[in-house]
């Protein structure tokens, strides 16, 4: 019981921040010069020759219809009711239709990619630094060194475009800019095959991504390892006559853990944002691309939408790092209940 009024009060604090980031999403977008209308004033324009007054009563019934001629806190308080009571988060201009249709098809690829980046990003990190810390100063240390800091420096979005200059120019890839080939696009469902051809059209994004998620966690494992593997208790189990083994992992390894599962929300933010990134370079229709043409359109909702509900996972990401840690170690635990 205890541990679930824990879970309540987290799920509680959430909700402030949240608000905060809806607010925080919604003013940025509204300092952007112009909006929606004066973009398609433009367009239109530069296609028809017509003049901007003769555009003018056209674009005022436009910016009515679509809302835009309210006041901004008004457009605020309609858009969040809507989401709270309708998880309606509006129309998207550009494509008229339901912001929540724009964003459906592409948001679960992202989540499903960065999930994928994440699990095995960190579980090659942890196994690449407890192999570094286990042979420390050896010639598998330096390399894994190397790695690690070549995943820190070289920035994510330069190894995209080697990539894609390989796919595209060398090896004249057919899996460029799609995440199924055409005979899978209208299945419905999954199965190993459509996963397959899956993985082969996003294998750029996965080895980008856990390349560069791997390095700081590789460090972190490593650097914790070797703290732990000095403490005071792990010589009191060496002297027990306990073997290497048995000391390294049932000792050592979960308590160099704790740091490393304290943070995977903020490896979720980064692997989510490392997918968006790697997307637009490489052209694979997640929400990465999407944001880049929402942003360039004025499409405020889809906009909003995209920062509210990433926003949304990483703190879901964080919640469940703190779960975790509660439920890995006693000590947090007693002392999570003890707090509550």
């Amino acid at each position: 019981m205890d541990f679930l009024v824990f879970l309540a009060k987290r799920v509680a604090m959430s909700i402030p921040l949240l608000l905060g980031i809806s607010i925080v999403s919604f003013a940025i977008i509204q300092a952007v010069p112009g909006d929606f209308v004066d973009g398609w004033i433009a367009n239109t324009a530069a296609q028809t020759g017509k003049s901007y007054d003769e555009l003018l009563p056209q674009a005022e019934a436009m910016r009515e219809r679509l809302g835009l001629d309210q006041p901004i806190a008004i457009q605020y308080v309609t858009w969040l009711k809507n989401i709270v009571f309708h998880f309606d988060f509006g129309m998207s201009f550009e494509q008229n239709r339901p912001v929540t249709d724009v964003i459906g098809t592409r948001l679960p690829r992202t989540l499903l990619l960065a999930v994928l980046t994440l699990v095995i990003g960190q579980a090659f990190g942890v196994l690449l630094g407890i192999y570094a810390a286990t042979n420390q100063y050896k010639l598998g240390d330096n390399i894994a060194t190397l790695i690690a800091f070549m995943g820190i420096v070289i920035p994510k979005f330069v190894i995209s475009l080697v990539i894609l200059y390989f796919l595209a120019i060398v090896w004249h890839s057919p899996y460029i800019g799609a995440v199924n080939s055409p005979q899978y696009i209208l299945q419905d469902g999954w199965n190993w095959a459509k996963f397959w051809d899956f993985l082969k059209h996003v294998w750029p994004i996965l080895v980008v991504s856990i390349w560069a998620g791997q390095a700081y966690t590789t460090r972190m494992m490593r650097g914790n390892l070797l703290d732990v593997m000095n403490m005071q208790y792990i010589e009191t189990a060496r002297a027990k006559g306990l073997s290497r083994r048995k000391v390294l992992y049932k000792h050592a390894v979960p308590n160099a853990l704790h740091p490393v599962i304290m943070n995977i929300g903020t490896r979720f933010d980064y692997m989510i944002k490392g997918e968006i990134e790697i997307a637009i370079v490489l052209g694979i229709p997640t929400v990465g691309p999407l944001i880049l043409s929402a942003v360039g359109d004025r499409d405020m909702y889809v906009v909003a939408a995209i920062f509210m509900m990433v926003a949304v996972l990483l703190v879901l990401g964080n919640l469940f790092a703190d779960l975790m840690l509660a439920l890995l170690d006693p000590r947090v635990r007693r002392a999570t209940m003890s707090r509550n």
